[in-house]
């Protein structure tokens, strides 16, 4: 029997109660589509992640206090005491002559904050800085200009904010410098709009405040003496990244008095680690959203067998028949696998459209909320979604194929 007679015949057997074959292939395509969604969301979390932190400068590092902290991280519970990172660090850290692979250093304290205008309110990040934060984060200004030394030395209440944060209290992106903001209901003159770098849900550089850091630490983010959230360092260059961060670590080693063979109180993170971190933790969320749609598709795999149980039951005669005038154990094994193989693949096609309505659904609606995020479907995802149902079809068929198979003429047509 060729291919394509076996084919034709699982297409007429099928549609011949389309009923129930649509049902079969319906809990397929929830499955497969599923599958296809979650995949592609956890792929968008990854770029969305990993763009934010390449965004950043291939060339920067950060430092941050505690053991092994990560990004606004901190261990309260140690042992011993914790020497809080501070702006000696900072000027420790800008030594040519200590470290002559570091070009610049940027401490910064930050928090979450309200800003208004005329009774619309936005919550927005604050960053208190120095005058080398637009250039250690590589920060364009399309209108007014960045934080000078004179505003800075002078406690002055001035602010660049993000297009985000314009458009959220003025309904617009430009236009809107020397109006005066109120941060933590404070006044503030805004003197400069930053570039878009296209904020995401996770790190949105787009909506933010940044103000000098002595007014900011008086007024609004409330740090005693010169203690510092964090300090960004940028190195001569992407190569001499590593060796920075090693000159970085002997540096505030003696700075905080570190013993020998004792741990660090802070932790320098290069770039790279971040995308090491980002990619592991997006990583194990996609095995986890992929692994949860899975359950689904084997809910699908096991509306097959049953369908095909049934079928077996129902058409014993027609077993009966074919084995009598000659069909082999072999033609009716590939018959019936033929059709559960044929619903899962139909299943797993409309699946996969279905999955992409899904993931761009998702996307406008994270579009609409102002946080823009962008599920995205890989080959990859496509091609294991078509496996992987395939294989459904095939594992969910072989029993009631061999059952069928298996069948005794005589006692098939004997069958009422």
């Amino acid at each position: 029997m060729s291919f394509s007679q076996i084919l034709l015949e699982a297409l007429e057997s099928l549609s011949s109660n389309k009923l129930r074959s649509g049902l079969t292939i319906l809990g397929i395509i929830i499955g497969v589509a599923a599958v296809v969604a979650m995949l592609a969301v956890g792929q968008g979390a990854s770029d969305s992640i990993t763009g934010s932190i390449n965004g950043i400068g291939t060339n920067v590092l950060f430092v941050f206090s505690g053991e092994s902290a990560g990004p606004r991280m901190r261990n309260e519970n140690v042992s011993r005491n914790i020497t809080q990172l501070s702006l000696s660090d900072a000027e420790a850290l800008n030594d040519d002559v200590a470290a002559p692979s570091i070009e610049n250093v940027a401490p910064v304290i930050q928090g979450l904050v309200d800003a208004s205008y005329q009774g619309v309110v936005s919550s927005t990040n604050a960053y208190g800085v120095t005058t080398s934060y637009a250039e250690v984060r590589s920060i364009n200004i399309v209108e007014g200009d960045f934080i000078s030394e004179e505003q800075y030395l002078g406690h002055a209440s001035v602010v660049v904010i993000g297009p985000d944060l314009a458009e959220s209290l003025f309904g617009q992106r430009e236009g809107v410098v020397g109006e005066t903001i109120r941060i933590s209901n404070q006044p503030f003159r805004i003197i400069g709009i930053t570039e878009s770098k296209g904020g995401s849900s996770f790190t949105n550089e787009d909506n933010q405040a940044i103000i000098p850091m002595t007014t900011a630490r008086d007024r609004i983010l409330r740090r005693r003496d010169d203690v510092v959230d964090m300090i960004y360092v940028q190195s001569i260059d992407s190569e001499s990244a590593n060796l920075a961060a090693d000159e970085m670590t002997q540096i505030l080693q003696v700075e905080h008095k570190i013993p020998v063979g004792e741990d660090n109180d802070f932790t320098v993170y290069t770039q790279q680690d971040m995308l090491n971190t980002a990619a592991q933790i997006t990583g194990i969320l996609t095995v986890f959203l992929g692994g949860i749609a899975a359950i689904s598709l084997l809910v699908g795999g096991i509306g097959i067998m049953n369908i095909m149980l049934v079928s077996v039951a129902e058409r014993t005669r027609e077993i009966g028949l074919r084995k009598a005038l000659g069909a082999t154990k072999k033609d009716i094994l590939i018959q019936f696998l033929t059709e559960s193989s044929f619903l899962s693949l139909l299943g797993g096609f409309f699946g996969i459209g279905l999955g992409w309505v899904i993931s761009y659904a998702v996307g406008k609606i994270a579009e609409a909320t102002g946080n823009p995020f962008y599920p995205t479907i890989s080959i990859s995802a496509i091609l294991l979604a078509t496996i992987f149902s395939g294989a459904i079809g095939i594992f969910f068929g072989i029993y009631p194929a061999n059952r069928a198979a298996i069948l005794q003429p005589v006692e098939a047509l004997r069958n009422d």
